[in-house]
């Protein structure tokens, strides 16, 4: 049955949980702005909000601050990771997580176990996520690293090897979400060619069309930016991706039953031709480490930049801290003063959707995993 108009969100009551623990994090902290109570009040009048900030989840002083019975009415919940179960929240309707990801939750058994909307923040990534992607790969063509360990040995030499430039490059983006779109449009702007890659094919331009969250004249809601679409749908699909010349491959994937080890010894031996230099900011079990490993101290590929790690964190002494041509950081690329800001433009966003009686965006197929 199609969702029904409701303009001031009568009956409605949000509640935003602030400084839950357990992972991930809570974005929010404990930040959710008097002005952003004030704008959503004033957009919809009947909707009652609730915060509950500084507390664990499931502890007394939790229940202190909001008491089982509370819950009854909670029709929309703001969350990192803390769910109730369905006999506390009956008249749940859409729970908003403050993550791009959703695989901490699938489990629970209030998603498991009912049609409650659980929507994600994707796209509030996407532009921090996309400069960490082009400055370690620039950082890498243009070998600033290595004129960094010059300079603290106070000398002035010049490295004999040639810099390539971006232009006339070759990107494929492997998940063409949020992320991949933004990285496209900034790798676009240096002259490089793009390619995309997503789990299904996308062969008209409406299926290639993106109505999530994309911060405003960011990304590439139309799907116009790639010069060519692949699918990884199957294994030849996926192999005919990576064998199409090339230079960057940026990996944006969520991590899902059938992405899990989905980049190993056989696929990073496709990319030998171009010495394809590699950037995971998905998930680290995307990519088997032990092969990434190889590829890089064989030459197979020039380089590599990661922001996930499987194992993570990464312990001491693992040989990825010595792998040759890598660059890694302890999973950060997401990280912006402006996360709050976008999460909760996600969450207003979406309460407009609502409140026409339209779908909402950034709905998790629980099939899918995303």
């Amino acid at each position: 049955m199609a969702p029904t108009a409701n303009r001031t969100l009568d009956g409605h009551k949000l509640l935003v949980l602030l400084g839950v623990t357990g992972p991930p994090k809570s974005l929010l902290g404990t930040v959710f702005r008097l002005e952003w109570i004030a704008e959503l009040k004033d957009l919809f009048p009947g909707l009652e909000i609730v915060t509950v900030r500084d507390v664990a989840w499931n502890t007394p002083s939790f229940q202190k601050k909001f008491p089982d019975e509370e819950w009854k009415d909670v029709t929309i919940l703001v969350t990192g990771s803390a769910l109730p179960t369905a006999d506390i929240a009956p008249k749940l309707e859409y729970v908003q997580l403050q993550s791009a990801g959703a695989n901490h939750v699938l489990d629970h058994p209030l998603i498991r176990e009912t049609n409650v909307a659980l929507c994600t923040a994707s796209g509030v990534h996407g532009p921090q996520i996309a400069e960490w992607v082009v400055t370690t790969f620039l950082a890498f063509q243009h070998q600033i690293t290595r004129y960094v360990d010059i300079q603290r040995q106070s000398r002035w030499q010049k490295l004999a090897e040639p810099v390539n430039d971006a232009v006339q490059q070759r990107v494929g983006i492997l998940g063409y979400g949020a992320v991949g779109r933004q990285v496209a449009r900034v790798l676009k702007a240096l002259g490089m060619d793009v390619y995309a890659c997503t789990l299904h094919p996308r062969l008209s331009p409406e299926s290639r069309r993106d109505e999530t969250y994309t911060p405003a004249g960011l990304g590439d809601p139309e799907g116009i930016l790639p010069s060519k679409w692949f699918s990884a749908e199957n294994t030849e699909g996926l192999h005919g991706f990576l064998s199409s010349g090339l230079d960057l491959l940026v990996i944006t994937l969520p991590l899902t039953r059938n992405t899990r080890g989905l980049i190993s010894r056989s696929e990073l031996a496709l990319l030998a031709k171009q010495k394809t230099f590699v950037s995971n900011v998905g998930r680290g079990e995307i990519i088997k480490t032990d092969d990434l490993i190889d590829a890089l101290e064989d030459g197979v590929i020039r380089g590599a930049a990661l922001d996930v790690t499987d194992p993570e964190p990464l312990p001491d002494g693992h040989r990825l801290w010595s792998t040759k041509n890598l660059f890694i950081s302890p999973h950060v690329s997401g990280d912006s003063s402006a996360y709050a800001q976008r999460v909760y433009e996600v969450l207003k966003y979406n309460l407009v959707r609502l409140s026409e009686g339209r779908e909402l965006t950034n709905k998790v197929n629980r099939n899918e995993g995303y």
